[in-house]
């Protein structure tokens, strides 16, 4: 059994009249073959070729406004939104509704609408605003009949529904969550790189990390060579802090090499030293 919805249902739908001869009468503000509804919709939904045969009527002299209303399909809407009007309404067996916009030559949109007309049909697209009663059938919204006829939109982005109205986001403004997304899973992966590439490093030249703060390759020394890009400076600070630490180990410890192991971890204040800072140490002569 077909799961019948009781109630109408707001719904609007998007056609555009790409592949139509669009006839058009400047002279008397009159552009004829515009597709209003198909029998498939771009929400997959099926419309029943007699429920647009009843239909037709109810768009005979339809509205016609710019852009769908904001939030509630049925809001009023504003006099300036106003385009023209829909006549001439007929059915097209195996293809749907068409009809002939009648639109305001002064309207701001006009020479626009025209332009596109003549040169790029598929732009003409129309959304109608109507309420409408459904059913489910294997999966698949069958409209059985149109209810009323609430306006005729001139919009430029298709219309879907997930329920009763949502408009259709467009992929550009899915866009910044997306990259936001790629960015943040890009530098997690860089500084999971950075430490393989940083303990390997170490482990090839013998230093065991500690994660201290006294160590010679405790946490000061260890965040230097995370904030290091360079694959060649971090070879460098790896290579020379193995040395000096040897050089540290033959001399027991002495002073000189205590003041060097101080200057490179930080300054007396316990803020790491910079890289640079490090850099500069390890090059100064003895």
């Amino acid at each position: 059994m077909p799961e019948v919805n009781e109630k109408p249902r707001a719904l609007q739908e998007y056609v555009d009249s790409r592949d139509q001869t669009l006839r058009l009468d400047r002279a008397a503000s009159v552009l004829r073959g515009v597709k209003l509804l198909g029998l498939t919709s771009r929400n997959q939904r099926r419309y029943q070729e007699h429920a647009l045969r009843r239909a037709a009527p109810l768009y005979e002299g339809a509205r016609v406004n710019v852009n769908h209303p904001a939030g509630d399909p049925l809001a009023p809407r504003d006099y300036r939104d106003r385009l023209g009007v829909i006549r001439g309404v007929e059915l097209r067996p195996g293809e749907g509704l068409f009809a002939a916009l009648h639109f305001n030559p002064k309207h701001p949109l006009a020479e626009q609408l025209v332009w596109d007309a003549e040169h790029a049909p598929q732009n003409v697209g129309l959304s109608h605003n109507v309420l409408a009663r459904t059913a489910q059938r294997e999966g698949q919204t069958i409209v059985e009949a149109i209810e009323h006829v609430r306006s005729v939109d001139l919009v430029a982005d298709p219309a879907t529904t997930d329920g009763l109205f949502e408009h259709q986001r467009s992929a550009e403004a899915d866009q910044p969550g997306l990259e936001e997304q790629v960015r943040s899973l890009t530098d997690a992966l860089r500084q999971v790189e950075q430490q393989a590439r940083v303990y390997r490093l170490l482990a090839e030249h013998g230093l065991r990390p500690t994660g201290d703060g006294e160590s010679a390759v405790g946490a000061a020394f260890l965040h230097a060579l995370m904030e290091t890009a360079d694959p060649a400076v971090l070879e460098r600070l790896v290579v020379d802090r193995a040395r000096l630490l040897q050089e540290a180990a033959r001399d027991s410890f002495g002073p000189m090499t205590l003041a060097r192991e101080q200057q490179l971890l930080g300054d007396p204040s316990g803020r790491p030293a910079s890289t640079s800072d490090f850099v500069r140490a390890i090059g100064a002569p003895r």
